[in-house]
């Protein structure tokens, strides 16, 4: 039998990490101690309280059984109640807030709600590959949005031609930012919204880093903007903020509208969240987030010790104001996938090429602080050991 792959799955980006991995893989065969600072994979366990939440309520045979495509009502007043105390915006739970199977999985699907064939969507570059890989899904087109240093990596919206602006239908953004660790801030998001008014253009906000944060930093929610519910949604995830990445718990929040059409989307493809992580979820919303001042506490350090040794050595890495990445401008003769490559064969660290974020990430490399800082310190030894 001729097994024939669908046209969508052609059209997807190549994975360009395989000989990475492959590598990776060699060095480990061959007893190398590897660093990894490729995966943005929290190290830190997710916190002894919401565990304790998980296994009271899995006990429980009324959590066994098929949850709300939606969510708990519980969970989603939890959601708006955090959201009221963090950033001062009100939500009504039952319209304004939906909750996901980790907000990759809304991220995937949205386009499917609000993309139609040919339709463009405006794609930040560098970026989480999932934003142009679901519009791909949804038969739509990326406009890709260049983020560059000199701009702050923030997009450049007075250059999306308007010919582009006319056909978008939908506009991905992510800050704090993976991978580049920049911020955005109030001004910007002013012009997003004036933007988008203008366009008939629907904003989808990833905040999944706004509680990763350093020095005092607080990022803000794109829907503290006047206007902004009006045209989007912002998607927010346990993972970073509780060490819940394999728990699989996020929400969506913002604009009824399109909240339903993503709705939609969900009650024909999955069956919701299990009940009992979203009784955890709670625990984490509503308890206390002494636990998330310790692990910006943790990351900060490790950031510091990161920074301080790659300038020791020559490289001129912006210190990040949020995220747990560290976006690592490579050394002079050096594209991202040749200095990936040095680091890991002859220093036995694991980074992650800029390029392999879009094009205007080439001569970066990425770098997570998701190892202690003791490894981080063994890492910056090594690397100092380097030609370049």
């Amino acid at each position: 039998m001729k097994i024939i792959k669908a046209e969508r799955l052609r059209r997807l980006p190549p994975y360009l990490f395989q000989e990475i991995d492959r590598l990776k893989a060699e060095l480990v065969a061959k007893g190398v101690d590897v660093i990894n600072l490729g995966v943005g994979d929290p190290d830190l366990p997710t916190p002894d309280h919401i565990i304790r939440r998980l296994q009271t309520a899995a006990e429980d045979p009324e959590t066994h059984q098929y949850p709300s495509y939606s969510g708990m009502n519980d969970f989603r007043v939890s959601v708006a109640g955090w959201y009221r105390r963090r950033f001062g915006v009100e939500l009504d739970p039952l319209r304004e807030v939906l909750t996901l199977i980790g907000s990759k999985e809304g991220l995937a699907h949205l386009p499917l709600a609000c993309i139609n064939q040919g339709d463009l969507a405006l794609v930040p570059s560098p970026a989480y590959p999932v934003y142009h890989v679901a519009t791909l899904f949804a038969g739509g087109e990326s406009f890709f949005m260049p983020l560059q240093r000199e701009n702050r990596f923030l997009p450049d919206l007075k250059a999306i031609p308007p010919d582009v602006a006319r056909r978008a239908r939908l506009m991905f953004l992510n800050y704090p930012n993976n991978p580049t660790g920049a911020t955005a801030e109030r001004d910007f998001y002013e012009r997003v919204v004036e933007f988008a008014r203008e366009y008939e253009i629907l904003v989808c906000h990833d905040a999944a880093y706004t509680e990763m944060a350093f020095d005092g930093y607080r990022p803000m929610s794109f829907l503290e903007i006047p206007g902004a519910r009006e045209v989007g949604i912002e998607f927010q995830s346990l993972s970073k903020t509780y060490n819940m990445t394999g728990w699989r718990l996020g929400f969506a929040v913002g604009n009824a509208q399109i909240l339903e059409g993503l709705g939609q989307v969900k009650s024909n493809i999955d069956s919701g969240a299990f009940n009992a992580i979203q009784h955890a979820g709670i625990a984490a919303l509503e308890g206390s987030q002494e636990c998330v001042g310790r692990m910006r506490q943790i990351y900060q350090e490790r950031r510091d010790v990161l920074i301080a040794g790659l300038k020791k050595v020559g490289l001129d890495p912006d210190p990040p104001k949020a995220t747990f990445y560290v976006w690592c401008p490579t050394p002079k003769g050096y594209n991202s996938k040749d200095f990936t490559s040095l680091l890991l064969r002859e220093a036995g660290i694991v980074t992650t090429p800029g390029s392999g974020f879009g094009e205007p990430g080439e001569g970066y490399v990425r770098m997570a602080l998701t190892v202690t800082k003791e490894r981080i310190e063994e890492a910056v030894g090594r690397i100092r050991k380097l030609s370049f």
